[in-house]
């Protein structure tokens, strides 16, 4: 089945490269244009199907491998586990949303599609990269196409926006660069399935003076834990995040929010935990303390927003403290609700951007003071955003609830404080959200332009009907997500827990490791 994944993987990049071959810049062309990237993009998901139905979410091994010669001393080579799966999945299956949301797109459109097509490839890569060098090149090389998608087609800041969302992203992979170089000098190899089981040396030395606890895998773990933060984002570099989801278009935030933020997540899985043990551990409770910041500070930030955009920005900010706090928790709980809170993300917040796309698109204005009384003209609307509301607050029988609740019970077992503190952020949630919903769907009409809005057009309907489906399958019945990603990380922690039991214990002010509390 590596050719599926192979044809999964490069199909949208060659749909770009043969929209460059379409001449002229008509009203008939650049409806071809739209046509065909919705329809590489349907084609991609169709046959990302057969993969679904092939995989076998009861084995924790690399499926669908291909390992092919490529550059000196490198291989080709991909392949899918049950953490990255679902993320390849939940790619496919939103770049068609994301095509149909950009069919109002007049401006270098073109440019505009072909480069959302190169986009969808290089996130397809990064997540069944099995190579280092080629998840590095995947993982880099997408800040080009969402570097310009903001800075061409984004609002009036979009320079200053793409600007920053570039330097932030790229100066903090740097630091993972160097480490893979490190890494591939000691152990001989770029292959991520062979670094999976190196024991890199985490015995305590010096670095100008200073005690390096954990040794090397330490110094390792920070330098990818510097990339992955800044992409996902984690407090305190999260500045880059807002600015560049209230700049970009809709498809555009969609993306950021649905796919890209998740890249951090899956790094920390695929590199941090299962190749630096030792250092996940004893760095558990530094990553603590910045989630449950990250947490009541975001949604703090995010009650006070006038801009609908900036607000669910600064919620995202809030929810991927969530998972960072279960990824290091140890437990099975824990990881398995940051990935589905990952996943179950993907769904919600770019449903919820859609919602401020629609109500943008007919007044033009993201400013919630503008808005008042929509569910008098716009119902349908109304009852959409009501309904992705409370799947972001976590509602029960929506799957925004299971994810919150697992990396809740994995947070629990791990430290109570850290659980305690990270529960403030449930009800700040439910504050911001509905203090949202308030404002723009109730009350009475102020603004006459709200009074010539019309309701959703059956394009609009189409965007929502599968995200809609998505949330209730998932709250409802998360159980196929669950078996995927809880086979890979009862494998992680198999390995995780032998690691940590073997180093000898280190006094850390305040409780015991996080990891090893859970254990015990």
């Amino acid at each position: 089945m590596g050719y599926v994944l192979n044809a999964v993987l490069w199909l949208p990049l060659i749909g770009g490269l043969i929209l460059l071959l379409l001449k002229g810049d008509g009203p008939a062309e650049r409806l071809l244009i739209k046509r065909w990237s919705l329809g590489i993009s349907v084609l991609t998901f169709l046959i990302s199907l057969i993969l679904l139905f092939s995989f076998d979410s009861s084995s924790p091994a690399f499926q669908f491998v291909v390992d092919r010669p490529w550059l000196a001393g490198l291989n080709y080579k991909l392949g899918v586990d049950g953490f990255s799966f679902p993320f390849l999945m939940l790619t496919t299956a939103l770049m068609p949303i994301v095509f149909l949301a950009s069919w109002n797109v007049e401006t270098r459109v073109r440019e505009y599609f072909i480069a959302f097509l190169v986009l969808e490839t290089l996130m397809i890569g990064v997540f069944c990269a099995l190579d280092m060098v080629l998840f590095y090149l995947f993982f880099e090389a997408g800040l080009i196409p969402m570097f310009l998608i903001i800075g061409v087609w984004g609002g009036k800041r979009r320079i200053y926006a793409s600007f920053k969302f570039f330097l932030y992203t790229l100066l903090g992979s740097l630091l993972m660069l160097v480490a893979m170089i490190w890494m591939w000098s000691y152990a001989g190899t770029t292959d991520i399935e062979k670094l999976l089981v190196t024991d890199f040396p985490h015995d305590g030395f010096r670095v100008l003076g200073f005690m390096v606890t954990g040794g090397a895998q330490t110094l390792l773990w920070l330098a990818f834990f510097a990339s992955f933060a800044v992409k996902m984002p984690m407090w305190p570099v999260h500045t880059w995040l807002p600015d560049a989801h209230v700049e970009a278009p809709t498809a555009g935030s969609v993306v950021l929010a649905s796919i890209l933020l998740k890249m951090g997540g899956y790094g920390f899985v695929r590199f941090n935990l299962p190749m630096f043990p030792v250092a996940s551990d004893l760095m558990a409770n530094f990553v603590f303390t910045l989630s449950v910041i990250g947490i009541v500070y975001a949604s703090l930030v995010a009650l006070v927003q006038e801009d609908m955009k900036k607000l669910v920005a600064y919620s995202s900010v809030a929810h991927m403290g969530f998972v960072t706090m279960g990824l290091f928790s140890g437990t099975q709980q824990g990881i398995d609700g940051a990935m589905f809170q990952m996943l179950s993300h993907g769904f919600i917040a770019g449903a919820l951007f859609l919602c401020v796309g629609v109500v943008y698109d007919r007044l033009h204005t993201r400013e919630i003071a503008a808005y008042g009384g929509v569910v008098n003209v716009m119902p349908m609307f109304a009852v959409v955003f009501l309904f992705f509301t409370m799947g972001n607050v976590g509602l029960p029988g929506t799957s925004g609830f299971v994810g919150e609740f697992l990396t809740m019970t994995g947070a629990y077992e791990a430290n109570t404080w850290v659980a305690f503190f990270a529960a403030t952020g449930v009800i700040l949630s439910a504050g911001y959200a509905l203090w949202l919903y308030r404002r723009v769907a109730f009350g009475t009409i102020t603004n006459p332009h709200v009074a010539e809005m019309k309701e959703m057009g059956r394009r609009e309907i189409a965007l929502f009907a599968p995200l809609v489906i998505a949330t209730l399958y998932f709250g409802l019945y998360p159980k196929p997500a669950l078996d995927a990603f809880g086979t890979s990380t009862a494998h992680l922690l198999t390995r995780y827990e032998a690691a940590v039991g073997e180093r000898p214990p280190i006094a850390l002010p305040g409780a015991a490791p996080a990891a090893a509390e859970a254990h015990h």
